[in-house]
């Protein structure tokens, strides 16, 4: 069976992306890497963060495609490949991986859904603020700062305290861990 993914041209997608070895730090340690790349990559093949996690071993982002395209896999291709040149070598690398010319960084796969609608957004983005807390990376959302919950505040989406212990989404969304 071939795993299809979701192709809606201008539709709204959440993704979790990880490291292939879950034990390394590598994101937060490049961050500014990271973020540079994913600046590149957005000039040349635009779209929009709508909210975004950055984790020590994975990241989840919340994007929206430009009308009349879907090509999310070709971004997430050219973040993974940008990010991997430009940090020094040293993870171990498979038989298979060696052949293929690939670093060991990242898994191969990623996962993706296709935002439905307002609820589903609004849930995605509690998901994605409140990742370092569920992980034990900070003992608030406020504490961590690789997160667009910071944006969502100056915006006026979430309450500066917004996320301690369970919580109630401004949208009415129950959440909490």
């Amino acid at each position: 069976m071939r795993y299809r993914r979701a192709d809606v041209k201008g539709g709204t997608y959440f993704f979790t992306v990880n490291l292939l070895e879950r034990n390394r730090t590598l994101l937060v340690d490049h961050v500014d890497v990271l973020r540079k790349v994913m600046r590149e990559v957005k000039g040349r093949h635009p779209f929009q963060i709508d909210a975004m996690v950055i984790l020590p071993d994975h990241l989840h982002a919340m994007w929206t495609m430009p009308e009349g395209d879907a090509d999310f896999p070709k971004r997430w291709m050219l973040i993974k490949a940008g990010f991997s040149r430009r940090i020094s070598e040293g993870e171990p690398r498979s038989a298979s991986r060696r052949a293929k010319g690939e670093r060991g960084i990242w898994q191969r796969r990623y996962w993706e859904h296709l935002i439905r609608d307002e609820r589903d957004f609004a849930e995605h983005a509690d998901y994605i603020h409140y990742n370092p807390v569920k992980h034990g990376h900070a003992c608030t959302i406020a504490n961590w700062p690789y997160s667009t919950f910071h944006e969502y505040v100056r915006r006026g989406i979430y309450p500066a305290g917004w996320g301690k212990a369970v919580t109630q989404h401004p949208t009415g969304n129950a959440f909490g861990e």
